[in-house]
């Protein structure tokens, strides 16, 4: 069964927060019912902040159960817990504390390990263990949030990098051009395993990247980290307002965007 692909569309940053919220708890919600948990893995970068807002706030906040709920991340840099850098240190401020999320649903990435291979490692027996999936196999998670950079990567899944081409692994140690270097990441493997792959990408500056990735004119568009994202039987969405769709051709979203 091969996966699905939608694009959506809300008008401002406002609402694409809100239609953020909406879909986190919808997918919670579907999975709750079906297994009695939900998996979620958070994006890192700014662009999270604007989603944990609008779950902390009326009308999100007293919406949705989060005691079945585990929280997992896409990548982390190697910094400390409490860096600002953290992909973790944001989501405990902005999300977690003021959701009163126990540490028990918590699986960070140890960023702050001296051995980041190990730190991959424990990672990944975390997510084996949550999701009850042996090796060779890759875990599923209900949800994947993903952010996207000017450069079209993914977590810390950069272009032109050998761990692109690795379905095996689950967690890799890769390198990054912008400090700090080494980062944790979730792989194509297991994030095209995802029930639900959920691309936030809100603003102007995004707008060129979302041309290359959802209307390529190269090879080389069609290589980008972003491009490489298609869940095997689950559902891609991505989540647009309208500064980052700008650059789309019209008749692209009118066959497969809808409005929110």
């Amino acid at each position: 069964m091969a996966g699905t692909s939608e694009i959506r569309l809300s008008r401002d940053r406002q609402a694409w927060a809100a239609a953020a919220a909406e879909l986190v708890q919808a997918v919670g919600q579907e999975a709750v019912a079906a297994r009695g948990h939900f998996l979620i893995a958070l994006s890192g970068g700014a662009t999270p902040e604007f989603l944990y807002r609008a779950l902390t706030s009326p009308p999100f906040v007293d919406r949705f159960d989060w005691s079945r709920t585990t929280f997992f991340f896409s990548d982390e840099r190697c910094v400390p817990p409490d860096d600002p850098r953290s992909n973790y240190a944001l989501a405990n401020k902005s999300l977690f504390t003021p959701l009163h999320i126990a540490p028990s649903q918590v699986y960070r990435m140890a960023g702050e390990s001296s051995d980041p291979q190990a730190a991959a490692i424990e990672s990944e027996q975390q997510l084996r263990r949550a999701t009850r999936t042996d090796a060779p196999a890759q875990p599923q998670l209900d949800l994947i949030l993903l952010g996207l950079g000017e450069d079209g990567h993914i977590a810390s899944l950069f272009p032109g990098t050998p761990i692109l081409r690795d379905r095996q692994s689950v967690i890799a140690v890769t390198q990054s051009p912008k400090d700090p270097p080494t980062r944790l990441t979730m792989t194509l493997g297991v994030i095209n395993r995802a029930s639900v792959v959920l691309f936030l990408v809100p603003g102007a500056a995004k707008a060129g990247v979302v041309s290359a990735i959802l209307d390529p004119k190269s090879e080389a568009e069609r290589q980008l980290p972003a491009s490489l994202v298609a869940p095997e039987e689950g559902r891609l969405i991505w989540l647009l307002d309208q500064a980052a769709a700008a650059e789309l051709p019209m008749d692209r979203l009118k066959l497969t965007a809808r409005e929110d």
